[in-house]
């Protein structure tokens, strides 16, 4: 098969890395790619967001698959596109990607569905939104409703913080995506990530994983869009899993079918657990970053047969076969991020690092220059290593970061801690 996968991140690095172990893969084009995937692919320019220039390059290209990575080229209708030209495609359609670009669609969806969630309410202007947190305090829970790349969502602590979260979104910090803001009750718990396949009809767990938001150790620090992951994540038990899977994603996807807009692809549910109980906190429509790094470390060239029988809606006859293993990502980021930071710093010792079936250092804010590899983002490369369990996955992630020789990064030493 001739296969594109749309993205930049490591995200799509590690999705690369696990299809092109499937003796399926032929050809395997990313677009537009980076420094690390250019290394095992061949990597295209394209406007991911553009549906029409996805689609002419799939037919110019004779491409049989195509899996999109991020977010934005799902709600601009790239799979729509593809699919009217009969372009096999992995992702859900725009209106069934709102699951993640529209806070307050999830929250109608939820409702409807009577899935398990927190209180919450929609405000277009500020003034009745300030209002509301000084009535209902803090700690208390900002986002914007539409898409923000992961950073718009504020946990509020404290009323003023809260508030200033809100003028900060109508000021326009998001663009459009901070039109609109959801205000919703502050869940505790501990939060996990559930990975699900759906084609429409079946729905599929295929791993869990738990991200780290903060910054900085001990979950201190701003939010960014993940500093590090692992997988299982031990807090979603069997138990917890089969209840967040009845309770919450199946009745979502049998709502969103019965509105005319079945859900097909992974559907990634992130959850706030206590007590043994399951929350949704939010969907998202696509893998996680950087969740998907350590999945794909475990699940390898499965994850090409398991995204096909999902497009091709036989996901009733696919089987996931878990070996008995921990992965875990540690993310390199760029002094500053996830505010201002520089761009073009020289990263080395990256090839001297182990590139096997259980360690791999995945790119994401990367570009080769004059055969120096340098950093171009605020997450620059993911640190992924797998093992028997969980500590020595994460004490084999941290030997090999120690061995980037990179001034100008920085990284948690923690990753794991809640687990372990």
């Amino acid at each position: 098969m001739n296969i594109l996968i749309l993205g930049s991140g490591g995200r799509e690095h590690s999705l690369a890395w696990a299809v092109l172990q499937n003796p399926k893969c032929d050809r395997l084009i990313v677009a537009p790619g980076n420094a690390g995937i250019a290394q095992i692919a061949d990597c295209a320019s394209l406007d991911v967001d553009d549906p029409s220039a996805v689609t002419d390059f799939a037919v110019e290209n004779s491409i049989d698959f195509v899996i999109v990575g991020p977010e934005a080229p799902l709600a601009a209708g790239v799979v729509d596109m593809l699919r009217n030209a009969g372009i096999l495609a992995f992702g859900p359609t725009a209106a069934a990607a709102k699951l993640e670009a529209s806070k307050t669609f999830t929250k109608e969806i939820c409702d409807a569905a009577n899935a398990p969630t927190a209180a919450w309410a929609r405000f277009t202007e500020a003034a009745p939104a300030r209002e509301y947190v000084r009535e209902r305090g803090a700690p208390i829970v900002v986002k914007a409703d539409g898409l923000a790349a992961g950073k718009g969502v504020v946990v509020a602590m404290t009323v003023p913080e809260a508030i200033s979260a809100i003028d900060h979104m109508f000021d326009g910090a998001f663009g459009e995506a901070g039109a609109e803001v959801v205000i919703e009750e502050f869940m505790g718990g501990e939060e996990a990530s559930y990975f699900v396949l759906c084609d429409g009809k079946t729905c599929l767990p295929i791993g869990t994983a738990q991200d780290h938001k903060r910054a900085f150790d001990g979950d201190e620090g701003p939010n960014t869009g993940g500093m590090g992951a692992y997988s299982p994540a031990p807090v979603l038990t069997d138990e917890i899993a089969k209840a967040a899977l009845e309770q919450i994603i199946e009745p979502t996807m049998a709502e969103m079918t019965r509105r005319g807009t079945p859900y097909t692809g992974v559907l990634y549910a992130g959850l706030m657990i206590e007590n043994g109980a399951p929350r949704l906190v939010e969907y998202n429509a696509r893998f996680g970053d950087p969740e998907c790094q350590v999945l794909m470390m475990r699940l390898g060239g499965q994850a090409l047969d398991l995204m096909l029988a999902c497009a091709e809606e036989r996901l009733a006859e696919a089987q996931v076969q878990w070996a008995d293993d921990h992965a875990v990502t540690v993310v390199l980021a760029a002094q500053g991020y996830p505010g201002s930071y520089n761009k073009g710093s020289e990263i080395k010792g990256l090839r001297e690092m182990p590139e096997t079936s259980s360690e791999m250092v995945f790119h994401a804010g990367t570009t080769r220059q004059d055969g120096k590899i340098t950093a171009t983002g605020g997450r620059v490369l993911n640190v992924t290593a797998r093992g028997k369990s969980l500590k020595a996955a994460r004490d084999q992630a941290y030997a090999m970061a120690e061995r980037i020789d990179w001034p100008e990064g920085f990284y948690r030493k923690d990753i794991g801690w809640r687990a372990l």
